[in-house]
């Protein structure tokens, strides 16, 4: 019996119980054969001094979605992934409600994946663009 869209997604967040994930409330929403969507409110825990989003967590955000997204898409029985280099590009500011961020592959290698991340908050507005190299090593047999 295949897993409804939704049993999912309960799967894959159950695994961000007591990690960064958690801590920051990022939320694994939708998914396809091609991306994966993640959301994070913006309240004061993810706040600069300034009242704004602060660029560290969107990063953390942009690099969880596009690990989990490598993640899915490999055979973890055999692999596990870890993630090279992130960048990010920081458009606009967000003081409050949801950034969603959007991870699709450029690159699917068998040994290195890079992904494009798109942070965007509500109404769909780019916020920042991230770029993630990770990489797929084997397990200790």
């Amino acid at each position: 019996m295949q897993k409804s869209k939704e049993d999912f997604l309960a799967q894959i967040n159950a695994v961000s119980k007591n990690t960064l994930m958690e801590t920051l409330d990022i939320e694994i929403v939708d998914f396809g054969d091609d991306y994966l969507i993640a959301r994070m409110p913006v309240t004061n825990k993810v706040h600069q001094p300034d009242g704004i989003l602060h660029g560290g967590a969107t990063a953390a955000l942009a690099e969880s979605v596009g690990s989990f997204a490598s993640h899915i898409f490999i055979d973890t029985d055999k692999f596990f992934v870890r993630g090279l280099e992130i960048t990010a590009n920081h458009l606009k500011s967000v003081k409050s409600g949801f950034v969603y961020a959007k991870a699709t592959f450029l690159h699917k290698g068998r040994t290195t994946q890079l992904l494009d991340i798109k942070i965007t908050d509500e109404a769909d507005t780019l916020i920042s663009i991230c770029r993630l190299s990770t990489i797929s090593l084997p397990k200790a047999n």
